[in-house]
């Protein structure tokens, strides 16, 4: 199935269906800081849909810890962390557009 391109698509990037583990947190230093997980639906190289137990508002800095399907020298698991802002909410998804992001190796008991 061909995405249909039209005037209203604002995507840079191709968004490929994945669906991973994810946890996530706010960011904001002035506020209580909200934590959960869910699962992403869809991810480029500059934003990822993922389902999300809180409506966060538009704007909200968020760091999510994305479990990735790539290991390390074949052994290593790894997680994509990437920080960014919550671009759009809609009935439990939340779009982040990722600002910034690296890889690092996940521990032992998966976190």
């Amino acid at each position: 199935m061909t995405p249909e391109l039209n005037n209203s698509e604002r995507r840079r990037s191709s968004r490929f269906p994945i669906e991973r583990e994810l946890r996530y947190k706010t960011l904001n230093q002035r506020a209580e800081i909200l934590a959960g997980s869910g699962k992403t639906l869809n991810i480029s190289s500059s934003g990822v849909l993922f389902t999300s137990d809180h409506d966060l508002p538009v704007g909200t800095r968020l760091e999510v810890s994305i479990s990735w399907p790539a290991q390390l020298n074949e052994k290593c698991l790894l997680n994509l962390v990437a920080r960014g802002r919550v671009t759009r909410h809609h009935k439990g998804q939340l779009a982040l557009q990722i600002q910034q992001y690296e890889f690092r190796t996940q521990s032992r008991s998966g976190k």
